[in-house]
C-alpha cells in the first residue's frame, strides 16, 4: 500500500508483527502521543484516542506471548498497532484484567468467551498523519489471519463510547457488540471480531 507521508511524497506502508524491541519502544511513543490525558478535547472529539498506558515493560511481556500487530512507514516508522494479548496477560495490568473480566461470562456461538479461544486487542492506534487511509481495516485482516493460524476463534476489545470514531472503525473492520458496561462512569462497548 502507498500513502502520502507527512512530507508530502508517496510511501509504502508495510503491514506485520513485532520483531525488535525498538518497534516496542515506538509503540509506547506513539501510545504516549495519544492518550486521552494528553490530547485537546477538541482533538479526542475529532480524532480518537488511547486510554490504557502500558509500560515498556508490559508491552514485552505482552509480546513474549504474541506478536502484536504494525504498520511501518517506508522509513521503518511505527505508525499504527494492534495490539495482541492472550489470558498469560491476565492479572498483570489492571485495566486489562478488568477487561478479561467483563469479557469472559459473556456468550459466543452459544458457549462462554472463558471457553473459547480468544485474544484481546490491548489497544489500536493509527498516527495522526495516517489516519483515513483504512490502515485499521488492513492491521484488523492481518490479525485476523496471524491469530486464526495460532488457533485462536475470535478478538474481543472494549470501545468507550465517548470515542464514536473508534467505535466506526471497528465496525468498518466487522467487529459486532456483544455488550455494553460502565466503567467508572463512563460507557464501554465490548465489540468482537469472529475468526
Amino acid at each position: 500500500m502507498e500513502a502520502l507521508g507527512n512530507n508530502g511524497t508517496t510511501e509504502a506502508i508495510t503491514i506485520c508483527r513485532v520483531s525488535t524491541r525498538d518497534e516496542l519502544l515506538m509503540i509506547r511513543e506513539l501510545q504516549e502521543a495519544n492518550l486521552g490525558k494528553n490530547i485537546s478535547a477538541e482533538d479526542r472529539d475529532k480524532e480518537g484516542f488511547v486510554t490504557a498506558e502500558y509500560s515498556v515493560e508490559f508491552l514485552e511481556l505482552m509480546d513474549q506471548y504474541s506478536h502484536s500487530i504494525i504498520a511501518k512507514n517506508g522509513e521503518g516508522v511505527v505508525i499504527g498497532y494492534a495490539l495482541v494479548a492472550t489470558r498469560d496477560t491476565y492479572g498483570h495490568h489492571d485495566l486489562l484484567t478488568n477487561l478479561f473480566d467483563e469479557v469472559f461470562p459473556l456468550s459466543y456461538h452459544g458457549k462462554t468467551l472463558r471457553d473459547t479461544n480468544f485474544v484481546l486487542v490491548g489497544q489500536l492506534c493509527v498516527a495522526v498523519g495516517y489516519r483515513g487511509l483504512g490502515l485499521v481495516q488492513r492491521m484488523y485482516a492481518f490479525y485476523q489471519s496471524e491469530l486464526k493460524a495460532e488457533g485462536y476463534e475470535c478478538a474481543v476489545t472494549d470501545v468507550a463510547e465517548s470515542n464514536p470514531r473508534s467505535l466506526k472503525a471497528h465496525k468498518k473492520s466487522g467487529f459486532d457488540t456483544l455488550a455494553t458496561f460502565t466503567y467508572e462512569g463512563s460507557v464501554w462497548h465490548i465489540v468482537c471480531l469472529d475468526f
